[in-house]
């Protein structure tokens, strides 16, 4: 059996049904061995990052580990911040590139490079095939480590003479290993007891809990103890329902803002989830003086990582969840349906200000982003599926849109941008039932415009809308913010981060990719111009013009 057969046979045993790749000239192996493999779909891109952007997103909606193929320095150089960004989500995936035959190692030659050395900084574990032998033990490492608690990528590197090599050695098969955790009682008993005994308790959901099906699970934990629920700044999934009145949005990026959003708790616990990935360097804790901090994760090196704890478990997250709901018997029950009560009120009050918002920028001209979000969740499908990259109209989007639970929202942790375009092929290739509509930015589709190709290559029907403001808005908010930050005075005008001159056409770009594409300036026309691409049944991009920086 050659490299190549036991390379196609590993991927098969462990379920692997579609490939994310940019081919090249060393993965020939792999290309030409496709036909004799039907089982594997390979999903072209025209840029490495745009491919394993997608797996990323594909490994959060499908819940499979995703597989990419790369193609050697320069390729894997391209998809690095890719890379980055799925480690951050926890995204399981195997990412692979093929390498230069290895007995040109000391000729340096073209495109050559230490690949290993290339992923080791974003990945789990990076590796060499040096001989055919080591093909399937290899990879069904590969697998493993990718899985472990918590998930993330993994890389391989593949020389082309390895995958023609012959081997005695059959492909890799995954182990029948039983993972999900119980947790000690012991620490279920302590963080009972410390939650029975809290005033105003807050949860901070994290993208562990969406993972593991998990979310209804916390929604009763939160109405028996009349807690507060909070998204981390950046997140992959919604791991709690955000029509929910104990849900009060996404907390602030520096350790003083997010002081304030938690300081009437007396209690926090965190669960499954980093804990706190920051912008801005502020003196202090997050919590205030005399609060009590839990926390529960799957992954032992999370837990107690930046804060030191009242109360921590080690366990598969719904396991957890569920021992605590059963083993919180002392709560006041009074108490809760107060703090309950206190939560929906406080929950009215903030709708009720942001449809006094949206109606005081109804008319504005260019479109408000408040106004954009209210006419396309008109113009949308019920049950569509979002794939966000918004970011400073992330703030609008959530206020506008209801999101029940995992499966309904995807998004990219990090902080790279260029996830969105990219994130929506992965789900439509893992959700084939229900309609996607992609949200990005004028400046963030542009590090992934390649994947309008992609969309139409495999007449995957997805929506994109470009918000169109003609700037890097979030950058100019955030230099104000350094400006404060750093007491810097200055009047001065916001460089490089306007996206005039020339304005950017996404319909001609669209269009040149294969996919029809619709402009709309005014906010009159959003809704039936989204409704209309979501009934085509094909790709379809929308450019949405919208205001800029007030």
């Amino acid at each position: 059996m050659r490299g190549r057969q036991v390379f196609f046979e590993t991927l098969i045993n462990h379920g692997v049904d579609r490939i994310f790749g940019n081919p090249g000239t060393t993965e020939s192996p792999l290309l030409d061995s496709l036909l004799d493999y039907p089982q594997i779909q390979y999903i072209v891109h025209l840029h490495e990052g745009v491919a394993t952007g997608a797996a990323n997103f594909y490994a959060q909606a499908s819940g499979k580990t995703a597989f990419v193929n790369l193609h050697v320095a320069p390729g894997l150089g391209n998809a690095v911040g890719a890379i980055y960004s799925a480690l951050k989500n926890g995204s399981p995936m195997v990412v692979t590139a093929g390498q230069q035959d290895t007995r040109m190692r000391l000729r340096d030659p073209v495109l050559g490079h230490d690949l290993a050395a290339i992923a080791a900084p974003v990945t789990k574990w990076s590796v060499q095939v040096e001989r055919a032998d080591e093909l399937g033990p290899i990879l069904q490492r590969a697998f493993k480590i990718a899985n472990e608690a918590p998930a993330g990528p993994v890389f391989v590197a593949l020389p082309i003479n390895v995958m023609e090599q012959e081997t005695s050695i059959p492909a890799g098969k995954p182990g029948h290993s039983f993972t999900a955790s119980r947790p000690d009682p012991a620490g279920i008993a302590a963080m009972a007891k410390l939650i029975a005994a809290a005033k105003n308790p807050a949860i901070v959901a994290g993208d562990e809990i969406a993972r593991a099906g998990a979310d209804k699970t916390l929604v009763k934990l939160v109405e028996k103890i009349g807690a507060a629920v909070w998204f981390e700044g950046l997140r992959g999934q919604n791991a709690f329902p955000t029509d929910h009145p104990a849900y009060r949005g996404t907390l602030a990026f520096d350790a003083p803002g997010v002081a304030k959003q938690l300081s009437a708790n007396d209690l926090v616990l965190m669960v499954g989830g980093p804990f706190f990935e920051e912008v801005w360097y502020a003196a202090g804790s997050p919590f205030a003086a005399g609060t009590k901090v839990l926390q529960i994760e799957s992954g032992a090196s999370r837990l107690a990582y930046n804060f030191a704890l009242d109360a921590g478990v080690l366990a598969d997250v719904g396991a957890a969840l569920e021992a605590l709901d059963a083993a919180l018997t002392g709560v006041d029950a009074a108490a809760a349906k107060k703090r309950n009560e206190a939560l929906k009120a406080q929950r009215d009050a903030e709708d009720a200000a942001q449809k006094a918002r949206v109606e005081k920028a109804w008319s504005r001209s260019p479109t408000s982003m408040a106004r954009a979000m209210a006419e396309i969740k008109a113009g949308a499908p019920k049950d569509v599926v979002i794939v966000d990259e918004t970011i400073t109209a992330n703030l609008d989007l959530f206020k506008t849109f209801s999101f029940a639970g995992p499966g309904d929202y995807y998004s990219g942790r990090g902080g790279g941008i260029g996830q969105g375009l990219a994130g929506a092929i992965g789900v439509a290739v893992a959700q084939t039932k229900r309609p996607i509509l992609c949200l990005s930015g004028d400046g963030s589709s542009m590090y992934s415009i390649q994947a309008l190709w992609t969309a139409a290559h495999h007449d995957l029907p997805i929506v994109f809308i470009i918000l169109a403001n003609r700037e890097y808005r979030v950058l100019k908010h955030n230099i104000d913010a350094y400006r404060a930050r750093f007491d810097v005075k200055s009047n001065k005008p916001y460089m490089h981060m306007d996206l005039g001159g020339p304005t950017m056409g996404f319909v001609d770009m669209a269009k040149g990719m294969g996919v029809a594409g619709t402009y709309v300036s005014k906010a009159d026309d959003i809704k039936a111009a989204v409704a209309a691409a979501f009934k085509s049944g094909k790709p379809h991009l929308i450019e949405v013009e919208i205001e800029g920086k007030r």
